[in-house]
């Protein structure tokens, strides 16, 4: 049984504690908001609390809060000598104040409010100062995923990085995709048997095995073509052409 604090209530604090809820290994002791009327009325069940000085000591608190806030939480903390966990992918674990034994939980996903996911196949990336914190991290993500992984800071910063390539860039370029059809009158649900399959073939082969297209063929015809019909927006064409760049150096420096 591991005892725990959420420190926030935010979109990654929601989602985690609806996770934990579900396992009977896992209680869920305080969770500290600054709007804890708002969390009252969403789950009453919960322990919701706006002040400092109600929290008392568990197995581990973990702060789920915006990457800026991490370092200012951290120090209105109150209690000492106990273990603290960040949920951030790209802040150190040495923003956590060394007040207490520091660690990192951090679930490599991207979580939307109002959208369930499967906590079961989401990576937990761990990291701690002392080896004994560490088996009670491990043991808290194995409950609630089948996939934990040791990552140190600068890993999990080089992952950050990759991880908003793979989806904050990717789900902006399905954005511009979407203006594109809707200009040209176009439904952008043709376009979705295309993303999954995309999606789903680097399940079995490499980024660079999988790509196609004009600049992977270094069809400059149809490239040029492309880049003619992008010329009313600018922005649109530069992407364009950086990436078909891009590619067409297999990711290399311009």
């Amino acid at each position: 049984m591991v005892k725990i604090t959420i420190i926030g209530y935010g979109n990654v604090a929601q989602h985690l504690i609806h996770a934990f809820q579900q396992q009977s290994d896992v209680v869920i002791e305080q969770v500290y908001s600054r709007n804890y009327e708002d969390g009252n009325r969403i789950d009453s069940s919960l322990n919701f609390t706006s002040n400092w000085d109600d929290l008392v000591p568990t197995d581990l608190f973990i702060i789920a809060v915006s990457d800026d806030a991490i370092a200012e939480v951290s120090l209105h903390f109150p209690l000492k000598n106990q273990l603290v966990v960040h949920t951030s992918g790209s802040v150190s674990l040495e923003q956590i104040s060394n007040h207490n034994r520091r660690g990192v939980f951090y679930p490599l996903q991207t979580f939307t409010k109002g959208k369930n996911v499967d906590f079961s196949q989401i990576p937990i990336c761990i990291e701690t100062e002392f080896s004994a914190d560490l088996e009670i991290l491990k043991k808290l993500a194995q409950v609630i995923s089948e996939k934990t992984h040791i990552i140190n800071s600068q890993q999990r910063r080089a992952l950050h990085v990759a991880a908003v390539y793979v989806n904050n860039f990717v789900n902006h370029l399905y954005q511009i995709g979407n203006e594109i059809c809707i200009e040209n009158q176009i439904p952008f649900s043709i376009l979705q048997s295309l993303i999954k399959e995309t999606a789903s073939k680097i399940e079995t082969l490499s980024p660079v095995e999988a790509q196609t297209g004009p600049a992977k063929r270094n069809d400059q015809q149809t490239i040029e073509s492309h880049l003619d019909f992008l010329e009313p927006n600018k922005m649109q064409r530069n992407i364009y052409k950086l990436l078909t760049e891009s590619i067409q150096s297999n990711g290399k420096e311009l």
